[in-house]
């Protein structure tokens, strides 16, 4: 395989595997955040508090992010080498 097929494939792997939890992440920490998230645990029950929202949030974010770097990084095409040696003298 060459260069630009692997940086797709890990682009892809990368969507499914960070950007897609990211993704949720994001929609359950703004739901946190603007206190529209619930929680149970035996007889307790109230609110998720809204700084884990936020947090969920960035983290999400940051989730998120990945597959943008590994896209970037593996899909761009590198500046050409130049090349300063000097030139032969001419016959």
């Amino acid at each position: 395989m060459d260069k630009k097929t692997t940086g797709i494939i890990a682009t892809v792997v990368s969507a499914l595997l960070c950007g897609c939890p990211g993704l949720f992440l994001c929609l359950f920490g703004a739901a946190s955040a603007l206190g529209a998230g619930t929680f149970e645990l035996g007889q307790r029950s109230g609110g998720v508090p809204k700084g884990v929202g936020v947090v969920l949030l960035c983290l999400g974010l940051l989730l998120a992010l990945i597959p943008v770097g590994v896209g970037f990084f593996t899909l761009r095409n590198k500046p050409q080498e130049i090349n300063n040696e000097p030139l032969p003298p001419a016959n």
